[in-house]
């Protein structure tokens, strides 16, 4: 990064020359890192909108222009071309790999599938009815009490075991947690299967009978793996940034990013998406909800419509909507009521000039819910297929944090506007 323009703050009659700093893309940043010690001021900035608390390599997002890349690749590209598990190795370590390096990163995750067998015993203390991620919260977190040779952040090979063991285990994780919410018996990793066949393998396998898994499915699978992968600073991300500055094992942030991850707001959209679907019931009250959604005095928000960082279409939703209609098609699912309502309220929402004029374009959250129900998911496993999609993305900004020579405990500011000093009055008193 260039620093040799700055930027002038006049401020109490005083002035403080701050660099600015020139990205290989996106807009300038204002480096503010010295304004407290010179200027005695903090910024205020709610949700982080205009603040860059990293550098970071990964990924690239153009909001405006709708643009997604990983390590320079878009996502279009690499959704097409690409598996999963080669975009894995891609954030990893930032290139493409060769085809030798390809076969041994997959023969290590292929290999590190299995979770420790006592780990068994740890799902049965969840209640039957607990939620997924509630389970994916508690268990991953709990690997740091079972891997103990992967836990030394500062062990650079312990670094890199902890990493292919959280995105070999995780599907396993995801899927065994779905067993226990519906009362089935786990199912074990099978090595002769690709990522995405294993995983769908684990979740709707029985030992009674064979399961036979539709390469269709599987890959459309790993396609909603690659689009879910990485999405730079989001509010996961930033949580497993921040836990991991205090110096915390890997499985300990990468299970807080799991719980950030649970709010409705952010990787529970999809599920809120189907379930507003499911509320507008049939085509014939579309008209009323569409209204409803331009009504700013109604509490009613249209889910799966617009997204935080795109001012444009989510790249990631032009791939999930071609996925859509191959599993639909595949899958003969015409006549769901539930598809018919989002099919319908799709084609409006692209015409209608209010939604048009606010670019609230189809998001990659309004497809992927309609793909996972239609494969057999429930509403309650779309968050957990989400968070083990993203453990790569978490894990390589966990890793580039570490690496950083700049890196230190995060300590956000506030804007304190609590009572002044008081002094104590005894309880008597008052």
């Amino acid at each position: 990064m260039a620093d040799s323009k700055t930027a002038t703050l006049r401020l109490n009659n005083a002035e403080y020359e701050l660099p600015v700093l020139s990205p290989t893309q996106g807009p300038d940043v204002l480096d503010i890192r010295k304004l407290y010690g010179q200027a005695d001021v903090f910024t205020y900035d709610p949700g982080f909108t205009s603040t860059a608390s990293c550098d970071s390599t990964i990924t690239f997002i153009d909001g405006d222009k709708g643009e997604l890349w990983y390590r320079g690749y878009p996502i279009e590209q690499l959704a097409e071309k690409s598996n999963y598990l080669e975009v894995c190795y891609l954030l990893l370590y930032g290139e493409l790999p060769t085809a030798e390096q390809m076969s041994d990163f997959e023969n290590r995750v292929t290999r590190h599938t299995m979770v420790h067998e006592q780990m068994h015993n740890f799902f049965r203390g969840f209640r039957r009815d607990s939620h997924p991620m509630a389970t994916m919260v508690g268990v991953v977190g709990a690997m740091s009490a079972f891997y103990h040779d992967s836990t030394d952040i500062g062990d650079e090979w312990q670094r890199e075991v902890a990493a292919i063991r959280l995105i070999a285990k995780l599907p396993t994780i995801a899927a065994m947690a779905y067993k226990y919410s519906i009362g089935q018996p786990f199912v074990y990793p099978n090595n002769e299967l690709d990522y995405a066949s294993n995983f769908l393998n684990m979740c709707f396998s029985v030992p009674a009978e064979k399961y036979q898994i539709d390469p269709a499915l599987s890959k459309a699978m790993d396609r909603i793996f690659t689009l879910h992968a990485d999405h730079e600073q989001n509010a996961s991300t930033s949580t497993v940034r921040l836990a991991g500055s205090s110096g915390a094992n890997p499985f300990a942030c990468i299970a807080a990013g799991i719980a950030c991850l649970w709010g409705p707001a952010h990787g529970g959209a999809n599920q809120a998406c189907l379930e507003m679907l499911r509320e507008i019931g049939n085509v014939e009250r579309i008209p009323e909800f569409i209204e409803r959604a331009k009504d700013k005095d109604d509490p009613f928000r249209l889910m799966g419509f617009g997204h935080r960082v795109y001012k444009n279409f989510d790249p990631r939703a032009k791939v999930m909507k071609e996925s859509a209609d191959e599993v639909l098609d595949l899958l003969g699912i015409h006549n769901n009521p539930t598809l018919q309502v989002a099919k319908e309220l799709e084609k409006i929402a692209l015409e209608d000039e209010y939604f048009v004029s606010k670019k609230l374009y189809p998001n990659v959250d309004f497809y992927s819910g309609i793909i996972l129900e239609a494969m057999g998911f429930p509403t309650s496993m779309f968050t957990p297929i989400f968070a083990l999609s993203r453990t790569v993305g978490w894990i390589a900004q966990w890793k580039e944090m570490i690496s950083d020579p700049q890196n230190k405990i995060g300590r956000p500011r506030q804007l304190y506007v609590g009572s002044d000093k008081r002094e104590y009055v005894d309880l008597n008193n008052r």
